[in-house]
């Protein structure tokens, strides 16, 4: 059954809006899950959420989810599970200088649709929550169950080439004597990655190999030009 993914600030009140959607979605026909952060931060929440998504059970995942990359993450469960999702944005809070930056969801992009944003003590638009979640056509067969399109063939080799280019920039750049804390740069990409700690090349393989893994599950063309910010998302909040 669905899932519906919470993001939004420190403060903002997400832990509240899930008790709210639990009580609200829940019932005698189905159970409602609430999946929050905890220890072994990302990736054992994600494990959490594919453990939970089931086609009969709700789930609900309370927590951040500041980056975009993270939403898709969430997105390609989904969708690998064959179940409807919503994310509802809690807008507010404030974020503290330890806190890593929020990416406002963008209704453009498929991953962070259908889009719901609540503020303050507003209500939760509970209705179209639920025909979101409950009325919406079944997604579509997912692209790893059926012939990949051609296009797809030139997704997987921009894929592959991006995310080689960016670990070949952060090895060149600890060889060189890069610190912690200081901003690697990969050619021709505005945006820089910080590390808090040096990283291995076994490391740096893995995480390109989860990266690929999930991105792979849906290769679109829309996707080329945020391939090389994306991986270098997934790894600033992979790196901890």
């Amino acid at each position: 059954m669905p899932l519906v993914v919470l993001c939004g600030r420190p403060g903002s009140g997400k832990s509240r809006r899930a008790a709210e959607l639990r009580e609200a979605l829940g019932g005698p026909e189905r159970a409602a899950h609430v999946v929050a952060e905890a220890e072994g931060g990302r990736a054992a929440l994600r494990a959490e959420v594919e453990r939970r998504l089931s086609r009969r059970d709700v789930v609900i995942v309370d927590a951040g989810n500041e980056l975009r990359s993270i939403r898709y993450e969430l997105y390609c469960a989904a969708r690998q599970a064959g179940t409807a999702r919503c994310l509802l944005h809690c807008a507010g809070g404030a974020g503290g200088p330890d806190e890593p930056p929020f990416e406002e969801p963008d209704p453009s992009c498929r991953w962070d649709r259908p889009l719901f944003t609540v503020r303050g003590e507003e209500p939760l638009p509970l209705g179209a929550i639920r025909a979101a979640l409950f009325e919406s056509a079944p997604p579509p067969p997912h692209r790893a169950t059926r012939t990949q399109p051609l296009q797809s063939c030139g997704f997987l080799h921009q894929l592959d080439r991006v995310t080689q280019d960016v670990l070949a920039a952060v090895l060149v750049a600890q060889r060189s004597g890069a610190q912690p804390g200081e901003t690697i740069r990969v050619p021709g990409v505005a945006e820089g990655l910080v590390l808090s700690r040096p990283v291995s090349v076994a490391e740096l393989s893995r995480l390109r190999r989860q990266f690929i893994s999930y991105t792979k599950m849906q290769p679109s063309d829309e996707n080329l030009p945020q391939l090389t910010s994306m991986f270098l998302q997934y790894l600033s909040r992979s790196i901890q």
